[in-house]
């Protein structure tokens, strides 16, 4: 028997007969490339793109193979890093011309933030590429590159001025400003991108707006305080309740813990002080805002704020295991060899992996001030109806060409 599936009539694979040919649908379209006109390598600029790739090896006569995987590698996350900040500026700029206050503005702030979360998670991911090529192989060229270094991503530095990574935390290079190592042009858009409106002060101004803060209306956070006292004088009975164990020390050990956690929420002194530290980065009334949406989350109105809330932690998260995947690699390609640009490498890399870079850190730590469901405040009707209801402007705002 043979042993070919294909042997003898079993597949036929013969040529459409022309009456075939005649019905098939798939030949019907108009070929409009060949009258003229714009192509697909003119639209991409492919020539300027695709003739990017000048390895440093061959220029010194000594080809290194993949200095080319290398230099496209970086290439792909500079093309990247430029989207993002395409998309992060436009979000800026919906929240600085006020039109966020249309709730319909949302949806699209929300798609782009979206949007740069994929695009965080593809680069994570681009560093397996990368680690295909041995630290051996590495070494072959990386003796060319210097003094270049990745430290001197333009871009990369952009981003993290104008998401709102605190210039008082950042981690000093060699010693010096991060900004010290960039002249010309690009020192002066490094300068410019630190006194514009970060995406982090932007969202604490928006915070600051929720629905239900002010006292002589919900006064969700008078009433939250009052319903925790409660809450907590109800558990510390219940616990004292107990006979006296081991079991019950350490519930009321727990329970302390709880308490001084939740009570420093209404401390905003203790407040200011961790934000003159750089433990805590949103004002006191926005922390209030965020707390209020992480609790009424399934309110109609509050359901797209919370996803907002939900996407700028997934990008803080994600840039965090973008350092981390960069710190392992450097580790795993040089050791603790001094960088090409002069830092200390890994070591230098290896700081920058904290919640120092971490810009929505307040985010994070609502966690921390969870309670049962019932001591979260019962909304008046006046609120419950108020969150049920979307805020828009007039509908001739969307035919502005303002409206991005």
């Amino acid at each position: 028997m043979n042993g070919c599936p294909f042997a003898g009539n079993l597949y036929n694979f013969n040529k459409l007969s022309l009456e075939d040919e005649k019905d098939d649908k798939s030949q019907e379209g108009i070929n409009k490339a060949s009258k003229g006109g714009l192509v697909y390598g003119d639209y991409l600029q492919l020539n300027k793109i695709l003739n990017a790739q000048e390895l440093q090896s061959e220029k010194k006569g000594n080809k290194i193979h993949d200095e080319h995987l290398f230099i496209v590698t970086h290439q792909a996350y500079e093309l990247w890093f430029k989207q993002i900040l395409w998309e992060m500026d436009s979000v800026r700029v919906i929240f600085q011309n006020g039109h966020v206050r249309d709730e319909r503005n949302m949806l699209k702030v929300i798609t782009r933030m979206n949007r740069i979360s994929m695009i965080l998670k593809l680069l994570v991911e681009q560093f397996s590429v990368l680690e295909t090529m041995t630290a051996l192989d590495f070494f072959d060229f990386r003796y060319y590159l210097s003094p270049a270094s990745g430290f001197q991503s333009l871009q990369f530095r952009l981003l993290e001025n104008k998401i709102g990574v605190p210039q008082s935390l950042r981690v000093p290079y060699n010693r010096r400003h991060y900004r010290d190592n960039f002249k010309g042009q690009d020192y002066e858009l490094l300068l410019k991108s630190e006194q514009e409106p970060t995406l982090l002060q932007l969202v604490e101004a928006w915070l600051e707006r929720t629905p239900g803060l002010d006292a002589e209306g919900f006064d969700f956070w008078g009433q939250f305080e009052v319903n925790v006292l409660k809450g907590l004088e109800e558990e510390f009975a219940l616990v004292q309740a107990k006979p006296e164990s081991e079991e019950k020390d350490d519930l009321l050990s727990e329970f302390q813990k709880q308490k001084e956690a939740l009570l420093s929420l209404f401390d905003e002194k203790r407040h200011e002080h961790l934000l003159s530290k750089g433990e805590r980065r949103l004002s006191y009334k926005a922390l209030k805002g965020a707390l209020m949406i992480y609790f009424y989350r399934e309110e109609p109105r509050f359901q797209v704020p919370f996803q907002l809330l939900t996407s700028l932690m997934d990008i803080d998260v994600l840039m965090t295991k973008w350092r981390y995947n960069h710190v392992c690699m450097v580790h795993r390609m040089i050791g603790s060899k001094a960088g090409t640009g002069g830092s200390s490498g890994y070591h230098y890399l290896r700081s920058t992996v904290s919640d120092r870079y971490k810009v929505f850190v307040d985010l994070f730590n609502l966690s921390t001030f969870l309670v049962p469901r019932h001591w979260i405040p019962k909304m008046n009707p006046t609120i419950h109806k108020f969150l049920y209801m979307a805020e828009y402007c007039d509908s001739s705002y969307f035919s502005s060409d303002d409206s991005d």
